[in-house]
């Protein structure tokens, strides 16, 4: 059985990028030693947060986008061995552009 994370309100799910398991000059980190990961792929997002008059404000982001988040913002989720983590637009703080478009993830 295949699940899914729908988010909601002005929820976000993002897949965030693998920890480096090793520095620039070769060298090899324990898990202990490894920043956490701020950036990540957003893969889908909520209908948009719902203002006291009940008006809708729509997203920023979108399922493909590449973001910025804080290290220890949102929730994070294990679904079926993979990490996720679910967090409020308003917690994001940047979408990564390069010459104006939005940055794709490399699988």
């Amino acid at each position: 059985m295949t699940l899914s994370l729908t988010p909601l309100g002005d929820r976000v799910v993002v897949k965030p990028k693998p920890k480096d398991d090793m520095t620039a000059s070769g060298i090899v980190l324990p898990d202990t030693a490894s920043e956490k990961p701020q950036e990540g792929s957003v893969l889908s997002v909520g209908h948009g947060r719902v203002l006291d008059n009940g008006k809708r404000v729509e997203m920023e982001v979108k399922a493909g986008d590449t973001v910025l988040f804080a290290r220890y913002g949102g929730t994070e989720i294990k679904l079926e061995g993979e990490d996720y983590l679910v967090i409020r637009e308003a917690d994001l703080l940047a979408v990564l552009t390069s010459n104006g478009k939005s940055v794709k993830k490399k699988k």
